[in-house]
């Protein structure tokens, strides 16, 4: 890996920053799941099954079309996956209250437990890195990750004032 260089750097669009950028990228990315793949893989999950759980955890009752458009996976792709989870006991489906067909999804006990373990040494990692960083950096780390995203994002995530995205 390339020697990592602190400071501000004003030519920050160069090549060789970008690089370095795209790289610990990848070695964030790698030991960011190396805890929860290890988890999974007992479970003989992967990690599409970790975001499903994450999703629905996040958001209880939500639909499958919701769910769809969030992960930005096929349908048949999703199905897989969330069969596994259902069968396992870890996500349940139910009708929607108004329209029959919609199914909602929701962890059961088991599931939550199953998402609190899978995330838990994540948040950690996340808070750690947040704090060694401070306000600013963490700020600025936001609008790197909103600026790396090519989809809608809930609003949640966007700077008052910002509806283009």
């Amino acid at each position: 890996m390339a020697e990592i260089k602190s400071g501000a750097n004003p030519l920050f669009l160069r090549e060789e920053e970008l690089r370095q950028g795209l790289e610990l990228l990848f070695y964030a990315y790698r030991d960011f799941n190396a805890e929860p793949d290890a988890i999974l893989a007992r479970h003989k999950f992967g990690r599409a099954h970790h975001r499903v759980i994450y999703f629905v955890g996040r958001h209880p009752s939500i639909t499958v079309g919701r769910l769809l458009s969030i992960l930005g996976i096929t349908k048949q792709s999703l199905s897989r996956v969330l069969r596994q989870l259902i069968d396992q006991g870890l996500i349940t489906q139910r009708p929607g209250p108004t329209d029959r067909r919609q199914r909602l999804l929701e962890l059961t006990s088991k599931g939550i437990e199953m998402e609190r373990q899978l995330s838990e040494k994540q948040r950690v990692r996340i808070a750690r890195a947040y704090r060694e960083a401070g306000a600013e950096a963490v700020e600025g780390f936001r609008k790197v990750l909103l600026g790396l995203t090519r989809q809608e994002m809930p609003s949640k995530f966007q700077p008052p004032g910002r509806l283009d995205r």
